[in-house]
């Protein structure tokens, strides 16, 4: 891997990495990355990934999933918003709202929450939680 780039001012290349919870790990605590998020162990916490969040099989995550993509696997017990798209597949259980432009559920994935979808879910998402925000005064 090439540590600066040939254009520009020569500076370190921007690429983002690929981050893993393991099997048997568990963290407590936000996440944030700039790439891809992989999670095969257990986090206690929101996740944030500027690409991807991938939650393998017999992965957990307790807490919110936030992405461009997320690709579901495992258990989430949280909401997931994704910019783009959300996979959830067969071995899924999701226990929260799911907001996206597109959504793949495969057979046996299951969704126990409100599903937003189109070009326009997250907007309505945001302007609903401030509506409802305004009630509980």
């Amino acid at each position: 891997m090439a540590m600066f780039t040939e254009k520009g001012n020569g500076g370190p290349e921007s690429e983002a990495g690929l981050s893993i919870i393991g099997t048997g790990m568990r963290g407590v605590g936000d996440i944030t990355a700039d790439g891809v998020v992989k999670i095969e162990g257990t986090v206690g916490g929101t996740v944030r990934a500027a690409r991807q969040v991938l939650v393998g099989k017999g992965g957990e995550v307790e807490g919110d999933v936030i992405s461009r993509e997320a690709i579901i696997g495992g258990e989430v017990r949280g909401s997931i918003r994704a910019e783009e798209r959300i996979e959830i597949q067969s071995t899924s259980v999701v226990h929260g709202d799911v907001v996206a432009k597109r959504l793949l559920v495969q057979e046996g994935g299951e969704i126990n929450g409100v599903v937003r979808m189109g070009e326009n879910a997250n907007e309505a998402e945001a302007v609903e939680a401030a509506v409802s925000e305004q009630r509980t005064y």
